[in-house]
């Protein structure tokens, strides 16, 4: 993987938004229109995962970045929001 603990958020940190939109906008329409919940089951178990990656990409960056505890929760709470990492990607260029 990357050694750079910046691009490797923002890869995550990119894939986990992904990942959300596609849970909110593709996976729950599905779940409770067309009562197809399988969508749900595998897209939010993988959003969970790359959740968990992107928490754990967060908190490497702040060790190795200094960033403060204010900074890295707001990137946390960006990743918790739609759009939020992808927003948090390209302020990080």
């Amino acid at each position: 993987m990357m050694n750079d603990p910046i691009a490797r958020l923002r890869m995550i940190g990119l894939i986990e938004g992904i990942s959300f939109l596609l849970l909110l906008f593709v996976a729950m329409p599905l779940k409770y229109v067309m009562n197809i919940s399988q969508g749900v089951a595998v897209i939010g178990m993988i959003h969970g995962v790359l959740f968990m990656l992107y928490i754990l990409a967060v908190l490497s960056v702040k060790a190795s970045q200094n960033w403060s505890i204010g900074r890295a929760l707001g990137a946390i709470i960006a990743g918790i929001l739609p759009f939020g990492p992808i927003v948090l990607n390209k302020r990080l260029l």
